[in-house]
């Protein structure tokens, strides 16, 4: 069974732009929720709901129970606007879930025992290729997240999906192939230093204080020998 999270809406009389900033105005959080061939319900939030779940994390996969006046409506969180300057939630968009109809939703992966990878602890790179994996799902048993266990992996070695634990019954929309989640990539080289032979070529620098020795006077020249008379 997916984690439930329950939260309390109110049920929007009007739709539109003036109808959504009388709403802010208001102090809430206007929202909507649609799908399984139902009209769209429009409702609204109260702000510290909204922000509680989006500082959590993993709200795309999570399952939410909106109680709107009273009346429950299992819903998947599918998309936040924000201000563009204060970031503050301004409305939120609910996908309705209907019995025995699969969702189409992302899901984290976590990572374990990086500590006891054989190829980190030779200073290899985790190469994570996907953060989430995007799968079909029973909406009652949507995976909070993977997992991929890093503990025997070496240098080039990889996760693949068949290799992640609490998969379930999900399904990937990838389905022609098992695909790579992330790999041990070999650790970087830094820059070699320059050749010994080229520093000591280098003239070495006179020491301080001292002035630099003067070349020795080259040798007179020989006198050419006197002609004999």
């Amino acid at each position: 069974m997916a984690n439930l999270v329950t939260i309390e809406a109110e049920a929007r009389a009007r739709a539109g732009k003036g109808a959504a900033r009388a709403t802010r105005r208001a102090g809430r959080v206007p929202a909507v929720i649609y799908g399984a061939k139902q009209a769209p319900a429009l409702i609204s939030l109260e702000p510290k709901a909204v922000l509680t779940e989006l500082k959590r994390g993993g709200w795309r996969s999570r399952l939410f129970e909106l109680r709107v006046d009273g009346v429950p409506e299992r819903a998947l969180m599918r998309d936040v606007q924000f201000h563009p300057v204060t970031d503050v939630a301004e409305h939120v968009d609910f996908q309705r879930l209907a019995a025995g109809e699969q969702i189409r939703v992302s899901v984290a992966v976590h990572y374990t025992n990086e500590a006891t990878s054989p190829g980190l602890k030779k200073g290899g790179v985790l190469n994570v290729v996907r953060h989430t994996i995007e799968v079909w799902a029973d909406p009652e048993s949507v995976p909070a997240f993977f997992e991929a266990d890093l503990a025997a992996l070496d240098i080039n070695d990889n996760v693949r999906w068949h290799n992640l634990t609490g998969t379930g019954d999900a399904r990937p929309t990838i389905a022609d192939r098992d695909f790579v989640v992330a790999t041990v990539a070999p650790p970087t080289r830094s820059a070699e230093t320059a050749e010994p032979v080229a520093a000591a070529a280098a003239p070495a620098a006179p020491a301080k204080g001292k002035a630099p020795a003067k070349a020795a006077a080259p040798a007179p020249a020989a006198k050419p020998a006197a002609k004999k008379k």
